[in-house]
């Protein structure tokens, strides 16, 4: 392997036992250059990863002194396997779960019932804020804001109904045995976290830093004392922080390089995503690969249509099934199942328990809410999809999805499409610009609004999944954005 200037750097300052933070932006081979630094020294190390999958593709390329886990398999490994037999317990609804644990009465807060479904849903939402945080208790924050109950007044309201159920879910996954709640990985990782663990190594590897939980920083940067800490990710892809996740890259204490050459796409599209990595104030700027030839263009027949919302993935994959292609959705079409179904029974006049819609009673209820409340503007395209299509085209729609291998075209969310690349890739119209502002420019025209920093981050990521073409899409907007000067 013919080292970049850059991986050389890391490697001196690797070998020198230096704590690192190394920013690689898209297809900058991050993999590969911690595994050719592991397999340089005879020191033994972790490799902590994001998943399973990635863990298992990393044993085949680290060397045997690399152990390569995720924190929740070094977590079993230490004390998970005491709650063998809870984690084997049967899936229940949320509201089961809080019936047992004494949630039986409809409260009113605001213009709002909470229901025992939706108290019970946000007890074990506090439980899941705790366990992905670096708390050592559970505290007022860990309570989730619910739709249509945003205002400060209403969510202390919230806290007071939720904390006594929460504390008491809590002391009931203490006990290894048997219980009310079920257990799940999640309880023994921030069980683990509270023992304050040593891991013993001489090195630890963090990757996808980026989306790292509190809680696995908080293990990670715990062992600085006697192993050399390496964390690597792409702070411009940080894009989960809606689930628990922060980059933890902005604040880690070491010595902080870049790898900048992408081995995914050519000059042309690094260009591209350089203007969002400005946008979105990243660390760094990508440089493409002069032997790979990407250009910029409409693509009539992309091998993939990268989608800003599940609502947005669903448009397109009716409307490419109406033109008899055989459609793909990464992650499958369980959630928008889940949200049809929901809908349907809003429009029945029936509660749902799904977590976004669960305190509306009626369809009209979220109607009025989504087109008047500016809360609930992102939920306006669900009803669109729903009143134009109604709910069983939408199912019938999941229903006629093909697998990847034998489809034509994969359509997914930008969010799903994180670590995945495609030889040809459309951004599809749910990619919106920003609202306009009051100000006028000098020919009178209303001037658009600044680009959201989360915002620019997507829009990094799901420009950076091609290889060989883009097709701008929904993002060609960024053309005339007063932010969009491409820059190198």
């Amino acid at each position: 392997m013919t080292l970049t200037d850059e991986q050389t750097a890391a490697a001196d300052r690797f070998h020198a036992g230096e704590h690192l933070a190394l920013q690689a932006g898209a297809g900058t081979g991050k993999t590969s250059t911690l595994a050719l630094l592991a397999h340089r020294t005879n020191r033994t190390g972790r490799y902590l990863a994001y998943n399973k999958a990635i863990a298992q593709d990393a044993a085949g390329r680290f060397p045997a002194t690399v152990t390569c886990k995720t924190a929740h398999a070094l977590a079993y490994a230490a004390i998970g396997h005491r709650y063998r037999n809870r984690l084997n317990a049967p899936r229940q609804p949320s509201w089961r779960t809080g019936h047992d644990l004494g949630i039986t009465k409809t409260i009113r807060i605001g213009d709002r019932d909470l229901t025992p479904r939706a108290l019970s849903y946000a007890t074990l939402r506090t439980l899941t804020r705790f366990c992905q945080s670096a708390d050592p208790a559970l505290a007022d924050h860990h309570v989730p804001t619910l739709r249509s109950l945003e205002g400060a007044a209403e969510h202390s309201q919230l806290t007071a109904a939720v904390m006594p159920f929460a504390r008491k879910a809590w002391t009931d996954l203490q006990n290894p045995a048997t219980g009310m709640v079920r257990f799940d990985h999640d309880h023994y990782l921030k069980i683990w976290a509270l023992t304050e663990p040593k891991i013993p190594s001489d090195f630890l590897f963090l990757d996808e830093a980026q989306d790292t939980n509190p809680v696995v920083e908080q293990i990670f940067n715990a062992q600085r004392d006697h192993a050399q800490l390496v964390m690597v990710g792409d702070s411009a892809q940080a894009i989960y922080g809606w689930r628990g996740a922060r980059d933890v890259m902005t604040t880690f204490p070491g010595t902080r390089l870049t790898l900048s050459k992408s081995f995914r796409f050519g000059p042309r599209l690094a260009t591209e995503a350089n203007r969002w990595l400005t946008i979105a104030d990243a660390p760094l700027r990508l440089a493409g690969t002069d032997t790979i030839p990407t250009t910029l263009g409409p693509a009539e027949q992309p091998d993939a249509i990268l989608c800003r919302t599940n609502v947005g993935a669903m448009r397109e994959v009716m409307q490419l099934l109406e033109a008899e292609h055989r459609v793909a959705l990464t992650g499958g079409g369980e959630s928008l199942r889940a949200l049809a179904r929901a809908a349907d029974d809003l429009r029945a006049g029936r509660r749902t328990s799904h977590p976004e819609l669960l305190l509306f009673p009626t369809w009209s209820d979220l109607q009025d809410y989504a087109g008047n409340d500016p809360a609930g503007g992102d939920l306006q395209p669900l009803v669109d999809l729903v009143d134009t299509h109604g709910t069983d085209a939408i199912l019938n729609a999941v229903h006629r999805l093909a697998s990847e291998d034998t489809a034509n075209v994969t359509v997914s969310t930008a969010h799903k499409a994180k670590g995945r690349q495609w030889e040809s890739v459309r951004i599809a119209a749910d990619f919106t610009p920003p609202r306009d502002t009051d100000e006028k420019d000098d020919k009178g025209l209303p001037v658009p609004g600044p680009i959201d920093e989360a915002e620019a981050r997507l829009a990094y990521v799901a420009v950076t999944r091609a290889r060989h073409q883009l097709d701008l899409g929904g993002l060609s907007w960024i053309d005339t954005h007063p932010d969009g000067t491409p820059t190198t």
